[in-house]
C-alpha cells in the first residue's frame, strides 16, 4: 500500500491514519506452517515539526511447531512498531529512516521489514517446554521416559556432584 504525504509533509501536527493487509507470500518463518488470518496493520503517520514518525501495529493468526517438542498450536501475533520517513537523507548510510518516493511513503515494505526485523527466531508452545529426549522421543512434556536417568553421559560429573549435596 502506498500512501501519499505531501500534504502531511507541509502542515506540522497533522496525521494520517491507515490500515491495510499486508500479503502474506513470501513471508517464510521457522516455526511458522501458514497464517490463519491475514497480517493486518494500522496504524497513523505524524508530522512533528517536520519529522515524520509512523507508528504501527501488524496483527494475525498463525498455526506453529514448537521448536522444541514440535507440536503445532495457534499463536496470536501482535507486533507494535514505529519508523521515521524522511523526503530526503542527510547521511545516505542512514538506516533509520525510509526515503520517500515523491512524498509517497511504501507502508508494505515498512511493514513486512518491521515484521522480519522482529520476529522470534525460535516459537515455543510455552516458555518451560522440555521438549523431546533425544534417545526415544517422546514428548517429556507429558512426563519422563523410559529411557532412564542417564540420558547424557556428559551429564554425569554434574549429577554425582548434586548427589554428593
Amino acid at each position: 500500500m502506498k500512501l501519499d504525504l505531501r500534504e502531511l509533509i507541509a502542515t506540522p501536527g497533522k496525521s494520517a491514519g491507515f490500515e491495510f493487509e499486508l500479503p502474506t507470500d513470501g513471508l517464510d518463518f521457522d516455526g511458522v506452517l501458514g497464517f490463519t488470518t491475514p497480517v493486518t496493520v494500522r496504524g497513523s503517520v505524524h508530522n512533528h515539526a517536520g519529522l515524520l514518525e509512523l507508528r504501527a501495529v501488524l496483527s494475525a493468526d498463525m498455526l506453529c511447531q514448537c521448536a522444541r517438542c514440535l507440536k503445532e498450536f495457534p499463536r496470536t501475533l501482535r507486533l507494535e512498531t514505529a519508523a521515521y520517513l524522511a523526503g530526503e537523507l542527510q547521511d545516505e548510510d542512514n538506516e533509520d529512516y525510509y526515503l520517500l518516493t515523491d512524498g509517497v511513503a511504501d507502508l508494505e515494505e515498512i511493514a513486512r521489514d518491521a515484521l522480519i526485523f522482529n520476529f522470534e527466531p525460535r516459537i515455543l508452545c510455552r516458555d518451560d517446554c522440555k521438549g523431546l529426549c533425544p534417545k526415544c522421543g517422546k514428548d517429556l512434556n507429558e512426563g519422563p521416559c523410559d529411557c532412564g536417568e542417564d540420558r547424557d553421559p556428559r551429564m554425569l560429573p554434574l549429577r554425582q556432584l548434586l548427589e554428593k549435596e
